[in-house]
């Protein structure tokens, strides 16, 4: 039961590997995965830079046999999110009340389900399942936070910096200065849109 408004996805994934995914192999799979999901973690967007090796993932544990393995049921995850998800799966009870995880390759979960608050930088959710997701996968952990409060206190620093247009840097300097907060910048979890009633 998919909630997304929309019939976009976050993610497209591209060809699978040639090679069969044997049962405890499937490492031999994160490439694809890294290069599908722009190597970042599938739950927190965070990238391998910042997370760390990212592990494979296996979306719905519940997969019995040679499904369990099908790459469409592979994602790439950080420890963190990995752990907190786990072999974890909605109870029927739960189903019932909306609760499910959000598939980033079949639905748009960040900024149609999912989003920041822009004073808090905590992860709020529009409906059952996202409220659930964000719980159950960690994604308000402090580092979570840190990381995107100081992506937005860089990109804030960046608008400044351009602002001043030279001022006490010069030219080539002030050049290098934007390249490098840029390389960081994008190295931390992307921007999320604040909830629809905390825009401005």
């Amino acid at each position: 039961m998919i909630t997304s408004s929309s019939k976009r996805r976050r993610v497209k994934r591209g060809p699978p590997p040639k090679k069969p995914i044997k049962r405890y192999k499937c490492a031999s799979v994160l490439p694809h995965l890294m290069r599908d999901f722009g190597g970042r973690c599938a739950y927190s967007m965070q990238h391998f830079r910042r997370a760390g090796k990212l592990e494979v993932e296996h979306f719905d544990p519940r997969r019995k046999k040679d499904l369990i393995q099908d790459y469409n049921n592979l994602f790439p995850a950080s420890r963190h999110c990995n752990g907190k998800k786990g072999a974890v799966w909605p109870t029927a009870a739960e189903q019932a009340a909306g609760c499910r995880f959000l598939n980033p390759c079949e639905e748009v979960d960040y900024g149609e389900q999912i989003f920041e608050d822009p004073a808090t930088h905590l992860l709020v959710g529009s409906n059952p399942a996202a409220i659930w997701h964000i719980r159950i996968c960690g994604l308000n952990a402090d580092h979570l936070i840190y990381e995107r409060r100081r992506r937005a206190e860089h990109l804030a620093t960046m608008k400044r910096v351009v602002r001043l247009k030279g001022g006490f840097y010069g030219v080539a300097d002030l050049v290098n200065l934007i390249a490098n907060f840029r390389e960081e910048v994008e190295s931390m979890i992307p921007p999320i849109p604040p909830p629809p009633s905390a825009a401005v």
